[in-house]
C-alpha cells in the first residue's frame, strides 16, 4: 500500500495520465468502421489480454471474491459496457465536441446518487467548482449543438451513456473498498465484453472479418483510454471519492476537442479555448481542497481521507 508522500505525488500524477488517455478514445472511435459494439467489446477484451500477465499473482484474491462480489462486478460491467456502446454509438450522429460536453454531466449524476447512497454532504467550493466546470465543458460543445433530429439522436444517447457510466462509477467505488484496482478492472473489462459479445451475437454483428487497420484501432483503444484511463481511474477510486474521480473526467472534452483539430480537422475557435480555461478552473476549484489527510493516513493504512 503506497504510504502518503508517495500518494500525494501519485495521485495528482494519476489523474493527468487518465485525463490525456481518455482524450483519445473519441479519436480512435472515429478512425473505426466498424460497429460501436464491436469496437467497445474487442476494446475491453484486448485490454484483458493485456493484463493477463498478472493474473496468476491476483489469484489467491480471486479465489477468495464472494457471490456478492461478483453480481456486483457483473452489474458494473454491465453498466460500463453498456456506457461504451451508448457513447461510441452518439459519435456516429455528433460531433467530439458535443458528444464529450455531455458527458460533463456524468459528475452530477455521481454527485447525487453519492449523497444518496454513501451519505456525502458536497461542500459549497465543490458544488461551484462543479457548476463552473460543467458550464465550461458545455460551451466547448455548444457551438456543435444542433437540433436536427440526427444531432439531437447523438446528444440522448451521450447523455445516456453519462448515465450508465456514473451507475459504473458508484458500484466501482463500493468494489474497490475490498478489492485490487486489477481484480476490479480485470473483471469489470471482461465482463462487459461478454456483455457486448451477447448483445452482438443477438443483433448478429459480424465478430470477425475486420481489417488490419481496425484491429489497430481496437489495440489502440485497450492500451491508452482503457488501461492508461480507465485503469488509473479504478486506481483512483481507493483513494477519492467517486464524484472527485468523475470531475476529473471532465478535462476529456478539453482534450479531445484539440485532438480533434489535430487529427480529426474539426474546427476549434476562441470561444472554446476560452471555455476550456473555464472548464479547468472549474475542475481546479472543486480538487483545491485535498482529499487525503495525513490524519486519516493510518486509518485507512495509505488511502486517502474521504475514501
Amino acid at each position: 500500500m503506497p504510504n502518503f508522500k508517495m500518494l500525494s505525488v501519485l495521485i495528482p500524477l494519476s489523474v493527468a495520465i487518465g485525463i490525456a488517455a481518455i482524450s483519445f478514445s473519441s479519436i480512435f472511435v472515429r478512425w473505426s468502421e466498424a460497429p460501436v459494439s464491436v469496437i467497445a467489446m474487442y476494446r475491453l477484451w484486448l485490454a484483458n489480454v493485456l493484463l493477463l500477465p498478472w493474473l496468476a499473482g491476483n489469484w489467491r484474491e480471486i479465489s477468495r471474491l464472494t457471490g456478492k462480489q461478483w453480481l456486483l462486478l457483473l452489474a458494473t460491467g454491465g453498466a460500463l459496457g453498456l456506457h461504451f456502446l451508448l457513447w461510441m454509438a452518439s459519435l456516429r450522429f455528433t460531433s467530439v465536441s458535443s458528444s464529450t460536453s455531455l458527458l460533463t454531466l456524468e459528475p452530477i449524476f455521481v454527485m447525487l446518487a453519492g449523497i444518496w447512497w454513501f451519505r456525502q454532504k458536497p461542500q459549497r467550493s465543490e458544488l461551484v467548482g462543479m457548476g463552473i466546470a460543467v458550464i465550461g465543458a458545455m460551451l466547448i460543445g455548444w457551438h456543435d449543438f444542433s437540433f436536427t433530429l440526427r444531432s439531437l439522436q447523438g446528444d440522448l444517447l451521450s447523455l445516456l451513456g453519462a448515465a450508465a457510466v456514473a451507475v459504473h462509477m458508484l458500484i466501482g467505488k463500493q468494489l474497490r473498498e475490498t478489492m485490487s484496482a486489477y481484480v476490479y478492472s480485470f473483471f469489470s473489462f471482461f465482463l462487459a465484453a461478454c456483455l457486448l459479445a451477447v448483445y452482438n451475437l443477438f443483433r448478429s454483428i459480424p465478430l470477425g472479418g475486420y481489417g488490419l487497420k481496425e484491429w489497430g484501432v481496437f489495440m489502440l483503444l485497450a492500451a491508452v483510454p482503457t488501461l492508461f484511463g480507465h485503469y488509473l481511474f479504478n486506481w483512483l477510486l481507493k483513494y477519492l471519492r467517486a464524484a472527485s474521480v468523475s470531475m476529473t473526467v471532465l478535462g476529456e472534452p478539453a482534450g479531445s476537442t484539440l485532438l480533434a483539430l489535430i487529427l480529426l480537422n474539426e474546427p476549434v475557435t476562441y470561444k472554446q479555448l476560452l471555455a476550456m480555461m473555464i472548464l479547468l478552473f472549474g475542475v481546479w476549484i472543486f480538487l483545491r481542497k485535498k482529499e487525503y489527510s495525513r490524519r486519516k493516513t493510518h486509518k485507512l493504512n495509505g488511502s486517502l481521507d474521504q475514501a
